[in-house]
């Protein structure tokens, strides 16, 4: 396909994000792709802010989720700039770390917390649990507080005219499989890629959740199309 009409891909996010603008930088024309929905589970912290030493956030949703409830002043390290902004709170002590990784965020957790402590975690639930298995036998106590999940939007969208789809999680990935047919398929980490794959739908490509990695990704697909006698690097 020409550099004049790129391809299109499909993916979970609104058209100014991040995630969205790697894409369209990668050489590809981002489709917004609504198709799941947040649905609150409605539980309660398994400890209370006072006992805590920071809030840990791993996504926009559970910003959302728990940013009116958290008490002013209150430690936030977030996993990235997006779920910052979900927070719409100024009086909230927030954290970033160098990359919005989960594994980068553990760095920040022990760097600016060198004693260890109480920590919550408020995540989905089906988020990949690497902060709670880093963190196992350590003096850094990470409780989990499941605070959405992921389901499938009722009536459920059609699939855009594309010609990749990008899944953020195992549940999107669930949920492409069987929409795709021939159209390129794409995981945002190993843990996507496997339900991709337990679908009966392996994916074309897969990255680990790193924003530099999707643009490679993208963009190194989207160079061996152009030029087939490249080695792919799926």
């Amino acid at each position: 396909m020409s550099a004049a009409t790129p391809p299109r891909l499909a993916l979970a996010r609104p058209a100014h994000h991040p995630l969205t603008d790697i894409v369209r930088k990668a050489g590809w024309a981002p489709v917004p792709y609504s198709f799941t929905s947040l649905k609150l589970t409605g539980s309660r912290p398994p400890v209370s802010f006072e006992k805590i030493k920071a809030m840990l956030l791993l996504s926009p949703s559970g910003a959302k989720v728990v940013g009116p409830s958290l008490p002013a002043g209150m430690t936030c390290l977030v996993q990235g700039a997006g779920t910052a902004d979900a927070l719409e709170r100024e009086d909230l002590d927030v954290h970033l770390p160098s990359e919005a990784r989960a594994e980068a965020l553990w760095e920040l957790i022990q760097k600016r917390f060198p004693g260890g402590g109480d920590f919550l975690l408020a995540r989905g639930e089906r988020s990949r649990e690497f902060l709670e298995v880093a963190a196992r036998n350590t003096a850094w106590r990470i409780y989990p507080w499941i605070t959405h999940r992921e389901s499938p939007r009722v009536p459920f969208p059609p699939l855009p005219d594309v010609e990749g789809v990008l899944a953020l999680s195992p549940l999107q990935a669930e949920i492409l499989a069987p929409l795709t047919g021939k159209v390129q398929r794409f995981a945002w980490g190993e843990a996507t890629a496997e339900a991709f794959t337990r679908a009966g739908a392996p994916v074309h490509a897969r990255c680990d959740p790193k924003p530099s990695l999707l643009w490679a990704m993208l963009a190194q697909q989207l160079a061996s199309e152009e030029n087939p006698k490249e080695e792919s690097p799926c």
